[in-house]
């Protein structure tokens, strides 16, 4: 019989103004803490963080993130985990402050807390950690071991940062159940310690995502702009976060993030969010796999009215030769791209030519959504 596996976060807490609540969850499994912070909330959250930990008797020392997930940041980090005798590591801010927490606490053998500011990837459930160049290139993923202790989600928090970070994260999370389905189909493992097949409940949460999504996106786009907390926003938050971070861990990833990784190679795409340019590699995905027609237009519309990026122009891309996407094409192919689990047999051609066939395919969709 298959091994199977499932893993996630031991406890995952959600809503306005929960992040008071840091000191109680952290206190009965550490006793001093890691803080590493983004720089953006050093002056508005440290204080306040401070506080709550040293009312539950927990000592804290803080890091203000160096802004790029790299090995030297994460050493950095480590050292003062290892000055402070840090029995957890909080990570707070945005996907690459987490990563790096995350990283430093597998270092550190401490546990791990992650505090996500904004909602727009599902890094901060996951037990992986992406390791960028200093100039914001892909480098590598580091597995931690396990999932982070505690994942607190303050959504008053969310709320308040640009609607952009929200709809990212709905670009990621787009990813989910398309990439969940390469994998089932192809039969590749997950990422689950060394990989296991996936579980009913992980199938079944990677498909949750999508139908979230579909329901409560336009919604809570429509809410977020004016700073509004909907039920549909919190909804969009918990997909983003925490569906999508179990959905894709426990199923696997595919072509649209082995697509979005290749495109980091193009200096144009550092402008961007992670999350846009995994929703540009979901369409390159259902064109990759030939899905129906279908479900590339639901997919192109949901992107169009959220306005996440469809076409090479939107990410900058507009005067990329064929050598550009050529090379995008070899990068993908490297034995540790996570495009290798569809079920179809990739060269580098056919994926250079199913980016540029997705952007055409999106800009005519665009064309004629304005008649």
């Amino acid at each position: 019989m298959t091994q199977r596996g499932y893993g996630g976060p031991l406890r995952y807490v959600q809503g306005p103004g929960v992040i008071a609540d840091l000191g109680a969850y952290v206190a009965p499994i550490a006793t001093s803490a890691l803080v590493v912070i983004d720089a953006f909330f050093w002056d508005s959250l440290v204080p306040s963080i401070e506080k709550g930990l040293a009312g539950k008797g927990v000592s804290s020392r803080f890091v203000r993130f160096g802004g790029e997930a790299t090995d030297a940041e994460v050493e950095r980090c480590v050292a003062e985990g290892r000055a402070s005798g840090a029995g957890i590591v909080i990570g707070v801010g945005g996907g690459k402050a987490l990563d790096t927490a995350k990283i430093a606490a597998f270092h550190l053998d401490a546990r791990i807390a992650t505090v996500p500011t904004i909602a727009s990837t599902d890094s901060p459930t996951s037990s992986l950690g992406v390791i960028y160049t200093a100039d914001g290139v892909y480098d590598h993923v580091v597995r931690c071991g396990r999932n982070p202790d505690i994942v607190l989600v303050d959504s008053e928090l969310i709320i308040r940062a640009p609607v952009r970070f929200l709809v990212s994260g709905m670009g990621d999370a787009l990813s989910t159940w398309y990439e969940a389905r390469s994998n089932l189909e192809s039969r590749s493992n997950n990422y689950i310690g060394d990989g296991y097949a996936a579980t009913v409940a992980g199938a079944r949460i990677a498909r949750a995502c999508h139908d979230v999504l579909m329901r409560d996106g336009r919604s809570a786009l429509a809410a977020a702009r004016s700073g509004r907390l909907t039920p549909a926003v919190e909804n969009i938050i918990e997909a983003n976060t925490l569906l999508s971070g179990l959905g894709f861990e426990n199923c696997g990833v595919s072509a649209a993030h082995g697509v979005h990784d290749a495109l980091t190679a193009l200096e144009p795409t550092h402008h961007f969010f992670h999350g846009e340019k995994v929703a540009f590699g979901v369409i390159c995905l259902l064109v990759l796999e030939g899905r129906p027609p279908e479900e590339l237009e639901e997919a192109l519309d949901f992107c169009i009215d959220l306005g996440l990026p469809t076409t090479l122009a939107d990410l900058g891309l507009k005067d990329a030769t064929e050598a550009d996407l050529a090379s995008v094409g070899e990068l993908a192919m490297k034995p540790t791209n996570v495009i290798h689990s569809v079920p179809v047999t990739l060269t580098a051609r056919s994926i250079a030519d199913s980016i540029w066939t997705a952007s055409r395919l999106a800009e005519e969709r665009k064309a004629g959504r304005r008649c």
